[in-house]
């Protein structure tokens, strides 16, 4: 008797109260909402645990509650905290050694749950924990109301392996709330209190000897078939989504963690709907992958985020928007945009489309079109909206590789080799991008040049920041957007063709291994990837059979799909000029074109001539000064073959003279050189670069 007083002595008196037990539970799972609060999708962040959310006894089915109570403690409503008369069996069991589970009320066990001193152990609780724990278990009932226990214990306690709670157990093994559990399901859980990990058997068996000693309305068959079913599979506590998997893993980072995104629930599932139906479509074409991001021009916020359409189970974590592909043809616009920038270009002037071989430092670089033919001259306009490859090789070489490099990572795109690596391939798609630079690339143009990085968080825009022209960014998205001028190679009806203005791009890489099509009205930006995963190529899948119809039905579900020919086109800005062009010598009929100020034409007029261009020295060329010779005495020739009378050399933006071959005292570092005529149009341009030190000739 001394020894149980020391007990009682050394016992809490305090115990915590339901209030704080509820709030300090914590969820293993952190949740995506969307911008509405909607759920989208969740990731077990606590590993240790595998519980939900609190459930409150009211969301809980009088089934659980009346089974546990049967099971466990059939005297819960009437004792304080101790069920004497099964305390005194349980120590007459003791004595004749049997040393079966019992005597622990509900309460009891609630307090082994509160309290890890008092929790069950292997062997069993001493004397002395056993008085603990009687003595908690009373200190909770004057605090905490019946129900208020049968609340805690029920969300507490462990029924199955990690799962802790009814929450999480009654989604995992009969996916459902616990609101929807029958009889049956409750008794069944009821029947793992006492040995979470037994057999589906053995389970089923307590069960039924439960039923027979007065647990109505249940039936043992059932139950037994429950167990076998239940008890040997594991269901997913929340909805699967693939598509958010990757964009989970890196927002959702503490557990119970709810993160309210700029996802759009409507707009992320048509776009997961519309990828995966087209990817159904293309399956015989061996394609198996692809992706979709929709941003808002305005704010650059998320509304959808499509990174895996999750066909194959082996690449479900696999994220292609962050993925690094062949960009295709999707940057032609930017180096177009330059041009008309640099006033290299308006979107009149005529670009040849014919066969053409440009010197490189390893070889000659011929390019072609997707089509495998030539269209002859054509207005900058028409080269652009129907993706020639040849005049875009041409523009770049206008603008020069360093220079068009620079701008595309100002734009956001990594390209982490150096210039010279990528040379005219550039033109064609020759770096590797992601979906996600990709598309706020687009989105800057969408913007009239301004950038600001894309955000999952609503109401955050980060730092603008001014990347190209408003007026030359306004007359590429105007090319973009033109129907007509696209039509030589994509005809007046293609997906590209909406009922609303839209300015888009298709694009498709070596061996057809990547397939783009990028786009954006004045609201939003859409961007697609079709594709395979391991890099392997498809087969005769284009920009315009492939990612295109994903892009158009994503677009018509942002836009409504209604026809709005006024008010749905972007404000031109008032420097521009608005100006008749007439043409000569093209097969191009008379247009009212874009022009920024001091480049308007009334008329265009082409007349055959004889190539024009830089011989030597070619793009990429690295010419290194012998230092055993005085500077002054080292001379560089130019050489060009000129078609065009009146034409000019000129260096790093300075007139050297007439287009003539023409000694040059080598300078070192970087240069551009260029071929104008007298309006100032550069007709060709290569870009060098001198190495060596400047040595003098010695005094005499």
């Amino acid at each position: 008797m001394l020894c149980l007083c020391a007990v009682v002595l050394d016992a809490q008196a305090g115990v915590p109260g339901f209030a704080d037990i509820r709030s300090g539970y914590k969820s293993s799972y952190a949740e995506l909402h969307d911008r509405d609060g909607k759920f989208l999708h969740a990731r077990r962040v606590d590993l240790t645990s595998n519980r939900l959310r609190w459930v409150p006894l009211a969301d809980i089915s009088p089934a659980l509650s009346e089974a546990v109570v049967f099971a466990e403690d059939r005297e819960f409503w009437q004792h304080s905290g101790v069920d004497w008369s099964a305390t005194a069996l349980a120590a007459m069991k003791m004595v004749t050694g049997d040393s079966t589970r019992g005597a622990s009320t509900i309460t009891m066990q609630l307090a082994g749950l509160l309290d890890k001193e008092l929790a069950w152990r292997s062997g069993g609780r001493s004397l002395s924990q056993k008085w603990s724990q009687m003595q908690a278990a009373r200190d909770i009932e004057r605090s905490w109301s019946k129900p208020e226990i049968i609340e805690a214990y029920l969300n507490l306690v462990s029924f199955r392996g990690d799962l802790q709670g009814i929450a999480a157990t009654s989604r995992a093994l009969f996916g459902k709330q616990p609101a929807g559990l029958t009889r049956n399901e409750g008794l069944l859980l009821a029947s793992l209190l006492p040995s979470p990990q037994a057999a589906p058997g053995r389970v089923a068996t307590r069960a039924c000897v439960l039923i027979n000693a007065g647990f109505m309305d249940a039936d043992c068959q059932v139950v037994k078939d429950l167990a076998m079913t239940a008890l040997t599979r594991r269901l997913s506590p929340y909805p699967e989504n693939t598509a958010l998997e990757s964009l989970a893993n890196s927002l959702l980072k503490v557990p119970a963690q709810n993160v309210v995104s700029t996802l759009s629930t409507g707009v992320q599932k048509k776009a997961e709907e519309v990828l995966r139906n087209q990817l159904f479509e293309l399956k015989s074409s061996h394609v198996n992958a692809g992706a979709v991001l929709v941003l808002d021009n305005a704010t650059g916020a998320v509304i959808a985020y499509v990174a895996n359409a999750g066909l194959l189970e082996s690449a479900r974590f696999v994220d292609a928007i962050q993925a690094s592909r062949q960009a295709g043809s999707t940057l032609k616009p930017f180096l177009y945009e330059m041009a008309l920038e640099q006033k290299y270009l308006t979107a009149a002037s005529v670009l040849e489309d014919t066969p053409v071989s440009f010197p490189t430092p390893s070889g000659l670089y011929v390019p072609q079109n997707y089509e495998k033919d030539f269209k002859g001259p054509v207005s900058a306009r028409v080269a652009l909206a129907g993706s020639l490859n040849v005049p875009a090789v041409r523009v770049l070489n206008l603008v020069g590789v360093e220079n068009a490099w620079a701008r595309l990572r100002a734009l956001g795109l990594t390209l982490p080799e150096s210039p010279d690596f990528y040379g005219h391939s550039l033109a064609l798609g020759g770096a590797d991008v992601t979906l996600w630079a990709l598309a706020n690339a687009y989105r800057t143009l969408a913007r009239g040049g301004s950038s600001t990085p894309p955000t999952f968080s609503p109401g955050r825009v980060g730092e603008v920041v001014r990347v190209m022209d408003h007026e030359a960014a306004f007359i590429t998205a105007d090319i973009l957007a033109d129907r007509s001028a696209r039509a030589i190679t994509f005809g007046l009806e293609s997906p590209l063709a909406t009922p609303f203005w839209t300015a888009v791009k298709t694009g498709t890489s070596k061996d057809m291994r990547d397939n783009w099509c990028i786009g954006f009205s004045t609201r939003y930006t859409v961007a697609v990837w079709v594709g395979n995963l391991d890099g392997s190529p498809m087969q005769d899948v284009s920009g315009i059979t492939g990612a295109a119809p994903v892009w158009a039905a994503v677009m018509k579900q942002l836009e409504g799909g209604q026809v709005r020919p006024d008010g749905s086109a972007p404000v031109a800005p008032l420097t521009l000029v608005r100006q008749k062009v007439r043409f000569r010598g093209l097969r191009e009929p008379a247009r009212e074109e874009w022009f920024i100020r001091g480049t308007e034409l009334e008329s265009v007029d082409y007349v055959q001539q004889a190539v024009t261009r830089i011989e030597y020295p070619v793009t990429g060329t690295i010419i290194a000064v012998d230092p055993d010779i005085p500077w002054s005495r080292q001379q560089l020739r130019l050489r060009a073959e000129t078609g065009v009378d009146g034409l000019s050399w000129w260096l790093d933006g300075l007139r050297l003279g007439p287009a003539k071959d023409h000694d040059w005292s080598p300078m070192p570092g970087s240069h551009r050189l260029e071929l104008r005529d007298a309006r100032g149009l550069v007709h060709d341009a290569v870009s060098f670069t001198v190495r060596g030190r400047m040595v003098t000739a010695p005094a005499n």
